[in-house]
């Protein structure tokens, strides 16, 4: 019976523990909380929480079919994961803010879907996946309805990291002016593409 209480806090200890390290999607929900508001800033971590809790269910549920097929085009993925990191550091290197001044500003459906994507063709989520959860005990099976308590746990952990993110980076809004807005547009893309990079190095060396 604890074993079975434990599973939602273990779950939500996994789902903070994938979620918190920086990655291109922190540098995006940071950037777009700042530019646009923490509304932005929250869809783009739900993109990336789903993300989560789907490989979270695949590890879990032990698919196997799915996690040898992600293992194994792991190299593929990652470099379509880093073009796509490519791609979005460069527009985000030359992309023209808007006026702070406007105010807060309207949530767009790209703010969930690059966020969505960029989690998704992160081969390194679902392999961490499957060594957190061997790491907390959790890699045996499980009854289904104890195993759906896990990867709710992990929804959770995962989504309070981006609440705690969106809205700590909303909080310094007033103290960001559009002149520093541009240059962490700069930087920012720059991190983004610099991780693309990574991505492609890492697939060509396992490739080899």
């Amino acid at each position: 019976m604890l074993m079975e209480f434990s599973l939602p806090l273990r779950g939500i200890a996994a789902g903070l523990i994938i979620a918190a390290p920086v990655g291109p999607v922190n540098v995006l929900c940071i950037q777009r909380s700042l530019q646009k508001g923490w509304k932005s800033g929250l869809v783009s971590g739900f993109g990336a929480a789903l993300v989560d809790t789907l490989y979270g269910g695949i590890a879990g549920f032990s698919i196997s079919l799915v996690i040898e097929f992600l293992i194994r085009e792991q190299n593929r993925i990652r470099l379509l994961g880093g073009l796509l990191l490519i791609a979005i550091g460069v527009a985000y290197y030359f992309r023209k803010p808007r006026s702070l001044e406007s105010g807060v500003q309207g949530v767009e459906h790209s703010d969930f879907v690059s966020a969505f994507l960029l989690t998704a063709t992160n081969p390194t989520t679902v392999l961490s996946f499957l060594a957190i959860l061997a790491m907390l005990g959790l890699g045996q099976h499980q009854p289904v309805w104890q195993t759906s308590l896990l990867v709710g746990g992990i929804f959770l952990g995962s989504m309070s990291w981006w609440i705690v993110l969106a809205g700590g980076a909303s909080l310094l809004r007033d103290k960001v002016g559009d002149q520093t807005m541009v240059w962490l547009n700069r930087i920012g893309g720059l991190a983004i593409a610099a991780f693309g990079v990574f991505n492609i190095v890492i697939s060509h060396r396992h490739g080899g």
